[in-house]
């Protein structure tokens, strides 16, 4: 959970915060955003919008670069191995506090990596195809308890807020359904909309119009409370699963050894971007609430959702290769 104190703090630090007086000339190329996820996704779309504030600040390219795969570890792999030049960013997902518990093999260490900047966080809501039996999530719930493993719901990628999200509602609520993860939320929509699967947890943002078009149904949000873009939908904690929260974050990172300065001046620049009007309400459309924050809170945030989801993901016994 994203508590009020960090994000008090962290903006008051950050107003402080002198700006970096070593990073002149920086940089000197145009900047690479590995972001993890293909196009059309909530972290794609966060990243593009960072990379297109970057380049106005920076004065020099920031280009978003998709490299897709194993929750976003692959993209994450690869800025860990880049020279710590600042020139390789990672936009990273909440996928990135899981895939510690997950991955036994990952293709980098968390000190590989130093924290940039935590600047969003954002909900997500659970659609189920229209044509499923139900209108309500305590209906879900009994539906899926009468005929265990009949149904299945979809993911973005293996070990994302989507997936936990629907293994938690599985654990909570004591019933049985089927994971069926994809590469990114573009890769599932086609399946979902078809109905090949029947339910998800996804950005409400990115289900909003299909909701509006009666493609989708929405039956809860995974906030602790409601969210403005759809206040007519309950959470899950509303709906009979008191306590589930579940919320999608974004973190840009770079490669560990990056000059402090490097650091500082790019943290300064997203602090700066996630608080104009026009990023703020742009966020908004997502579904995401923007975050002010030093590295050093990111990398405290991250460490404490790295060890939540690591005893949730051994209570529940998942692994992934």
């Amino acid at each position: 959970m994203l508590k009020t104190w960090f994000v008090a703090s962290a903006l008051t630090l950050c107003a402080l915060a002198p700006l970096p007086a070593g990073a002149q000339g920086y940089p000197a190329q145009p900047v690479k955003m590995i972001v993890g996820f293909p196009p059309g996704g909530t972290t794609d779309v966060i990243g593009r919008m960072v990379a297109q504030g970057l380049t106005e600040a920076l004065g020099k390219a920031v280009v978003v670069d998709n490299r897709a795969g194993a929750s976003g570890t692959i993209g994450a792999g690869q800025v860990a191995k880049a020279e710590p030049d600042g020139l390789t960013l990672l936009m990273a997902s909440s996928a990135h506090g899981t895939a510690p518990s997950l991955y036994p093999n990952l293709p980098y260490q968390e000190k590989d990596l130093v924290p940039v900047a935590l600047m969003a966080s954002t909900p997500y809501v659970f659609v189920v195809h229209p044509d499923t039996p139900v209108t309500t999530f305590a209906q879900l719930i009994a539906l899926l308890k009468q005929y265990p493993g009949k149904y299945n719901f979809a993911s973005s990628s293996p070990g994302t807020g989507q997936h936990l999200g629907g293994e938690m509602v599985k654990r909570s609520a004591g019933v049985d359904m089927q994971h069926i993860p994809y590469k990114g939320t573009g890769a599932l929509m086609p399946d979902f909309l078809s109905g090949r699967v029947q339910m998800m947890f996804e950005n409400v943002a990115v289900m909003t119009p299909h909701i509006r078009k009666g493609s989708a149904r929405a039956l809860a949000v995974s906030s602790s409370k409601r969210t403005p873009l759809m206040p007519d939908v309950p959470t899950v904690a509303e709906s009979g699963l008191p306590g589930f929260e579940v919320l999608g974050w974004f973190v840009v990172f770079a490669p560990a050894g990056t000059p402090p300065d490097v650091i500082k001046l790019l943290n300064s620049e997203i602090n700066k971007m996630v608080q104009r009007p026009a990023f703020v309400q742009r966020f908004a459309a997502l579904g995401a609430e923007p975050i002010v924050s030093t590295p050093e809170h990111t990398a405290a945030f991250v460490k404490s959702e790295q060890e939540k989801w690591g005893k949730v993901i051994r209570d529940i016994g998942l692994k992934l290769e």
